[in-house]
């Protein structure tokens, strides 16, 4: 039988609640890398006469019972995908014992070994491949588990919950039992043996209670993970306060992991990281790396409680957790941080992720209708657009009305598994707020697209404002319904003042409105207006939304210098910034010269010359805009042609602005101790995309110049932040820079997997045109391993994710060479693999002949006889476009 024979799609509609309840389970691990055995024991309660099945793969079955007696042959059917008990009682107790091979088990799910470590991964269906059970997140339970293992080789034994007992046993071996006194679905269970140290701290709740806190690492890194116990206790501390929720435990753990699918998981009081979101210092991480650690480390602890203690009833409500905990995340680090700069961050990365997962074959709603393996869903529309439509809700109800929605929301399902229909019931009913409408946001795929135009009547002191909204069909929904939309507006007299204005004769006079219409086309009278004014249209992203203005060129630079909301102001330059790119694409693809806007270099002069602003914001105010940004505005995306726009916009800008950017870039040379804190880490950012504009415009005229100030600013770094910026730059250059550096950085880091990662990925990303030899190369080097998932996605995720001219190759080589190590990982880690086929999700945008090399590529993956269903569906549904 062939993998993809069980690739059958699950609907929503079809869901029904288990027919059969576990009111307990114990289970008794006796560990060994290639022949662990699991005895579990569950208490059963449910109708009489009908069959009773179990998920379970992978595993061996050594033993079955019911009730204290063997189960004769005719009492149950095993396939290769489950169990089923053919007629159990309406009460029984059912004992099964499996055997496993975790040292094996290259998926990384279930049971595994990492760097000879035991760790577990359940979610989303791993734990069938560790006892046979209803794998479904509806079905919750307490769990009792007892772990016995050689204690030298596993001094460490942990589980969910409080530590029980413990104790050592004959042949060198000891135990450990933990119990979770909170019901839980099978998807939230860990465990984890090893050898690990901890670093250990303590946490006291606003109610007083004790908190025993450790992060495992492996041996001589626990001394990495103090930004992470940091990161910890602000958390805890910070959801007490803005939402009310303690900690419900004594004990908090987590173990930072170097072999996992994922970024975390948020199992009950034991956390398992991806060490790379848990190991940073300045030596080692980055300062993005710093920003990552501590809003992952928040995101898996705020889901104790929208998660955990309020679970998912299916997997088609999963952003029911993701969403919600995601949006509380972003307002965590945005009240660690900028909360502007945490808003335009946050967009960036939704328009260069979600917005193209709506634009493709694969786009589908926050709640999804149907799914071959729900593994394929861990995506940035569930993730990240729901948590635009948790904001969008706390938008319309505001923070004293979201915050009466929540306390219902836990009030009402503490202890349940629910769906997203739930959330907003409790939403809408806390503040008698009609939300209806707004459900549809959960099932409508796609990015609305809103039209603005307007005009000023000076008689009447008045601005009419025209609202009209679409959204382009998708795979499966050809109709799309109008949504509702809360869209912040402000105006901008021609004075460059921030006016007042009114929505009614009677309404308020404020200098920001919400807008809230759900219907194709509005009509908005906006009163009071003394003066002719440029519309400020979805301030801070109230909604995500493409908004297609008659806003001329001009007006966007006139936004861009008076606009009083900060993301405004940063958008009408990035959108400015777009548009200037288009041009230079079109010119070049005509062969005539570059000619850049002067506007826009007049610009970044501006914003390089303003004192009074953040360095952060100054960064990413002249940093220009992503390829993918651009590559969403072109008919046919071209890759060389936006990289060819992109360096002559930099030359262009640094030519002009030399003087400036070389003092600028001098006057931020580090001079205090180091300190990851958003100061000094927004004064690197700004100087180390000066650096770039420094290279990039060869600034001196002469290469051996430009290569000098590369290698000073990485020889002078004290944190890699800053070694990384110089590498970067260094991996594009033809002299010796290039070579010194890459040996210097692998050097000093070889023996640091997190840091070598990024050592891994600078030159896969690089533009030169030996690259595609240079991934091959760096393939064979010792510290690449293709069973890791850090190491592919370093390698091959990075090449085709992010090289787009050297995988979008004219002769199809990267589109070739991506089919091949897809169907290799296929038969060592499917969700890893099916992570890649993303790389081919927008063949339909590109030129005739690029997309007949992509679509070839995705039939000759189908075609492979033994293809996983992960990789099967990822396929399958990118072939619709």
């Amino acid at each position: 039988m062939h993998k993809t024979d069980h690739a059958q799609a699950i609907y929503l509609k079809d869901y029904r609640p288990p027919a059969f309840v576990v009111t307990s389970l114990t289970l008794d691990f006796n560990l060994h890398p290639s022949q662990t055995l699991v005895r579990a024991v569950g208490q059963y309660e449910g109708p009489a006469g009908i069959p009773l099945y179990l998920d379970g793969e992978a595993m061996g079955l050594v033993a079955i019972a019911m009730d204290g007696q063997a189960l004769p042959d005719d009492a149950y059917t095993l396939d290769d995908r489950g169990l089923t008990l053919h007629n159990p009682p309406a009460t029984f107790s059912l004992e099964i014992t499996s055997r496993l091979n975790p040292v094996g088990n290259t998926s990384l799910e279930g049971l595994y070994q990492s760097n000879g470590n035991f760790c577990t991964q359940c979610e989303a269906e791993g734990f069938r491949k560790i006892t046979w059970f209803q794998d479904r997140p509806d079905v919750m339970t307490q769990f009792i588990v007892r772990i016995e293992a050689d204690k030298d080789n596993y001094p460490i034994l942990l589980s969910n919950g409080n530590l029980t007992d413990e104790g050592d046993l004959a042949d060198g071996r000891h135990f450990a039992i933990w119990h979770d006194p909170f019901p839980k679905p099978c998807y939230l269970f860990a465990l984890v043996a090893g050898k690990l140290t901890a670093l250990q701290d303590r946490f006291q709740t606003q109610s007083g209670r004790d908190v025993a806190l450790n992060i495992y690492t492996e041996p001589g890194q626990s001394q990495r993970a103090r930004y992470a116990m940091d990161a910890l206790k602000r958390a805890m501390r910070w959801d007490e306060e803005r939402f009310g929720l303690e900690y419900d435990l004594d004990i908090f753990n987590i173990v930072a992991v170097s072999d996992f699918n994922m970024g975390a998981m948020e199992n009950k009081s034991l956390n398992i990281f991806n060490s790379k979101y848990i190991l940073a210092d300045q030596h080692t991480a980055t300062d993005v790396d710093f920003s990552f650690v501590e809003g992952i480390i928040a995101h898996e602890y705020f889901h104790n409680w929208t998660g955990n203690r309020v679970t998912c009833r299916d997997w088609f409500q999963l952003s029911l957790k993701e969403g919600l905990t995601v949006f509380r995340d972003q307002e965590f680090s945005a009240d660690m941080g900028t909360r502007a700069l945490k808003r335009i961050e946050d967009v960036i990365t939704l328009r260069a992720r979600q917005f193209s997962e709506d634009a493709g074959p694969l786009a589908h709603p926050v709640r999804p209708s149907s799914y071959i393996t729900i593994n394929n869903f861990y995506t940035a529309t569930v993730y990240e657009k729901g948590a635009e439509v948790i904001r969008m809700m706390h938008t319309l109800l505001g923070e004293d009305g979201f915050q009466k929605g929540m306390a219902l929301y836990f009030d009402r399902h503490d202890g349940q598994a629910v769906t997203c229909a739930d959330f907003v019931a409790a939403m809408a009913d806390a503040t008698q707020v009609n939300l209806t409408h707004f459900q549809r946001w959960y099932d409508q795929a796609g990015t609305p697209i809103v039209t603005a135009s307007g005009s000023y009547d000076d008689d009447q002191k008045c601005y009419l404002l025209q609202l009209h909204q679409t959204t382009r069909p998708t795979p499966g929904q050809a109709k799309k319904d109008p949504l509702q939309i809360p869209l912040k507006l402000g105006l901008v007299g021609r004075s460059g003042k921030a006016l007042s204005f009114r929505l009614s004769p009677t309404g308020i006079c404020a200098e920001t409105h919400l807008l809230n219409f759900a219907t194709e086309t509005v009509d908005f009278t906006l009163l009071d207006v003394e003066e002719e004014a440029v519309p400020s249209i979805n301030r801070d992203f109230s909604a995500p939304v493409i908004v297609k203005s008659h806003l001329s060129h001009a007006d966007k630079v006139f936004l861009m210098a008076n606009d009083p909301n900060p993301f405004a102001r940063w958008e009408a330059g990035y959108d400015f910034a777009i548009s200037c790119l288009l041009d230079q694409i079109s010119a070049i693809a005509q062969g005539t010269p570059p000619n850049i806007d002067v506007r826009l270099i007049d610009a970044i002069g501006k914003i390089l010359a303003a004192d009074h602003l953040d360095p952060a914001f100054q960064a990413l105010a002249i940093d220009l805009p992503l390829t993918s940004a651009i590559a969403a505005r072109m008919a046919v995306i071209e890759p060389s042609l936006i990289l060819e726009a992109r360096l002559a916009t930099q030359k262009a800008i640094a030519e002009a602005h030399a003087d400036r950017i070389l003092a600028l870039y001098e006057t931020l040379a580090p001079t205090a101790k180091f300190s990851a804190k958003a100061e000094q880490a927004g004064k690197r950012a700004l100087r180390n995309m000066l650096l770039t504009y420094l290279v990039q415009g060869e600034i001196g005229g002469k290469t051996a110049i430009t290569d000098a100030i590369i290698r000073t600013h990485y020889e002078m770094a004290d944190n890699l932040t800053d070694r990384v910026a110089a590498l970067a730059l260094a991996v594009d250059r033809q002299g010796p820079v290039r070579a010194e550096l890459i040996n210097a950085f692998e050097q000093h880091y070889a023996n640091i997997s997190e840091v070598m990662d990024k050592w891994f990925a600078l030159q896969v990303r690089s533009r030169r045109k030996t690259v595609l030899s240079d991934v091959k190369r760096l393939m064979q080097h010792p510290a690449f391993n293709m069973k890791n998932p850090n190491k592919v996605r370093a390698v091959i995720g990075n090449f085709a994710m992010a090289n787009k001219v050297h995988f979008h190759a004219k002769d199809g080589s990267g589109y070739r060479f991506l089919t091949d190590q897809i169907l290799e990982l296929d038969s060592i880690n499917p969700q890893i693999a099916a992570s890649l086929v993303s790389a081919f999700g927008q063949w339909h945008r590109y030129d005739q002949t690029a997309q007949n090399q992509m679509k070839h590529e995705l039939e000759t993956i189908l075609a492979h006889k033994n293809l996983s269903a992960d990789v099967f569906e990822m396929v399958s549904k990118s072939l619709q476009a």
